[in-house]
């Protein structure tokens, strides 16, 4: 089944949704952490699935996840607000309820990109990458594979006279619950390409190029999104093009700059975002808009 469904922001008072899902109201989620947020509603499976596809929906990514239906999926490629998880713009957000829910939508062969760093605060490193990463194995994800986003700048620079080496990567942690599907990027050249070895056992020669490492060095720069920090669309392409295929979906609950969407539209899948700033949502629909899929959308009967 093919759908050229155009990228959209909605917020939950669109016209889509149904009379019978009760109609869930807010065009942008109030400001509350866990301590004081009702308890959330799972509504109908007719909420779930293509009607929610390539949709950007203004408010908390919990009330988002609570529509979608366990294992429902393929991979989430994300940017959590670094060390300021529970006040961002003025909101708040749970982590251990955010990533409990990724864990029940995710599928089983499916993959959670969590791309994040540290801040120092009071001359130590926060170390909250870590105490997320082991909360994620805690409630049963594995921890395939822990991989470095290198930037070619960093944001402070070590000086002569200081006592920091220069802060130039973040963490990827690639969380899956079973063993994931993957198409591994083949673009490291080989030193030794058309080579056999010395005593003539191997059947063909080195390959020309082998599989990539885990450290990805992308060339980052000011943007013109107004964001504080997008992450590279590259990088979004790269962990889109390792772990899904044409036509699956791709989760971002906190879309900031839309990056994960184009990159999404780009590689033709589709995506479903959160974002619970009204500003950055507009900022998304005027970056996606008039952005056409190179290949289309192809929704997988499973």
């Amino acid at each position: 089944m093919i759908s050229n469904v155009r990228p959209v922001v909605t917020s939950l008072s669109s016209s889509f949704i149904s009379t019978s899902a009760q109609r869930l109201t807010a065009a942008i989620v109030e400001s509350r952490c866990a301590s004081n947020s009702k308890p959330l509603q799972r509504t109908s499976k007719a909420m779930a699935g293509v009607k929610m596809l390539n949709q950007i929906f203004n408010e908390d990514c919990l009330e988002t996840m609570s529509r979608m239906d366990d294992e429902s999926v393929d991979c989430v490629v994300t940017s959590p607000p670094y060390d300021d998880l529970r006040s961002y713009d003025g909101y708040c957000f749970d982590f251990e309820a955010i990533a409990k829910e990724l864990f029940r939508v995710i599928k089983p062969d499916g993959v959670v990109v969590w791309v994040v760093g540290d801040q120092v605060i009071d001359g130590s490193e926060s170390g909250s990458s870590f105490r997320q990463a082991l909360y994620f194995k805690e409630i049963g994800f594995k921890l395939w594979d822990t991989m470095i986003y290198e930037k070619n700048s960093p944001r402070f620079a070590g000086h002569h006279n200081g006592n920091r080496y220069t802060q130039i990567f973040e963490y990827m942690f690639i969380f899956t619950k079973g063993k994931p599907i993957s198409q591994l990027i083949i673009d490291k050249p080989n030193k030794w390409a058309g080579h056999r070895d010395w005593a003539g056992q191997m059947k063909k020669p080195v390959a020309e190029y082998g599989v990539r490492h885990n450290i990805w060095r992308y060339v980052t720069s000011f943007n013109s999104y107004g964001h504080p920090a997008p992450f590279p669309l590259d990088l979004a392409k790269d962990h889109i093009r390792s772990w899904t295929r044409l036509g699956e979906i791709v989760y971002d609950p906190f879309m900031g700059s839309g990056t994960t969407a184009v990159a999404a539209i780009e590689l033709g899948r589709n995506y479903i975002g959160s974002e619970v700033s009204s500003n950055y949502c507009q900022m998304i629909n005027n970056r996606i808009n008039g952005i056409e899929a190179v290949i289309p959308f192809t929704i997988l009967d499973k």
